[in-house]
């Protein structure tokens, strides 16, 4: 059985040549994913437009509504670092409905990985770093007030802190986020998490996987979610742009399988989304992101 992935041929949308954020990658690795049979296309999910209500159960209306007809200020749109565009917003709440799509089907399939999303810098009123409507929180409360959960475990493992979803979280026990995140990067200002886990700079394969290891067992017996939501960032790599940690592609796939296996195993299902990864070389950048897919197959196989 190969994984469930969830796609939209809208994940993609031009950005000016030369910027940062590797736009690219998402059309690359839904090809890539296909190619090399990871998934096949009976098993690809497309998302719809989510309403702009459930997006308005995470943001404020006002920057719902003014970031969707284009009318926030520039400095609230420099600090969201992409450029406004009406093709932009409707490839990020079409991200948005993805990853609520790969929760509602890892209810059912125990595994289903989004093909974007993982936009935990986004905060009720604002959105930050590559990141404008923030996609795990959104599924969160839908799906709670939906009522098809009681308990999530949101589990970020992206480079960068998940300080939006700390933030919106603070106050709310039915969410538990757990950050394990480079410790001098990107947010400066941390938020509290339920549980962070600051790591030091140039931390290798074997610290990460040591430390993430003696973690998680423990966190989901405590937690005991309905779900977990998965950010599986690969900005940790040791190539990576904006990374600062230090981890293979060999230690990526080690932290996907046991990850995947902790979970899958112990009957908890769980939605994954891509998150952050920044190579020069986008196909070196789809790849390393492909692990997840992998491993997410190949732990499936092995349960059956």
């Amino acid at each position: 059985m190969t994984v469930s992935i969830v796609y939209h041929p809208d994940y993609v949308t031009p950005l000016p040549d030369q910027h940062r954020f590797p736009m690219p990658k998402f059309k690359r690795l839904y090809d890539y994913l296909l190619q090399t049979g990871i998934t096949t296309g009976d098993r690809v999910f497309t998302p719809t437009l989510p309403p702009r209500t459930w997006i308005e159960q995470v943001h404020t209306p006002d920057y719902v509504a003014a970031y969707c007809e284009g009318t926030l200020d520039p400095k609230a749109q420099r600090r969201i670092g992409l450029p406004w565009s009406p093709e932009l917003v409707k490839r990020t709440c079409t991200a948005v409905g993805g990853t609520i799509l790969a929760a509602e089907l890892a209810l059912e399939e125990g595994i289903v990985c989004n093909t974007a999303g993982g936009t935990h810098h986004a905060f009720p009123s604002y959105g930050s770093g590559f990141c404008i409507f923030n996609d795990l929180a959104i599924a969160s409360q839908i799906l709670l007030n939906q009522g098809k959960v009681q308990k999530i475990l949101i589990l970020d493992l992206d480079v960068h802190q998940g300080d939006g979803t700390a933030f919106i979280f603070r106050d709310d026990p039915r969410v538990f986020t757990f950050s394990m995140h480079c410790e001098a990067n990107f947010p400066h200002r941390k938020q509290n998490s339920d549980l962070d886990i600051p790591l030091p700079i140039g931390l290798d394969d074997d610290g990460y996987l040591q430390i993430l290891a003696q973690q998680l067992p423990d966190l989901l017996s405590a937690v005991k979610p309905d779900l977990v939501l998965y950010d599986a960032g690969v900005d940790t790599h040791v190539e990576d742009r904006l990374g600062k940690l230090a981890l293979s592609d060999w230690g990526i796939y080690r932290r996907e399988k046991m990850v995947l296996t902790t979970c899958y195993s112990a009957g908890y299902p769980l939605a994954a989304v891509i998150g952050g990864g920044y190579a020069q070389d986008i196909m070196t950048l789809v790849r390393r992101h492909s692990l997840l897919h992998q491993a997410a197959s190949e732990t499936l196989v092995s349960k059956q």
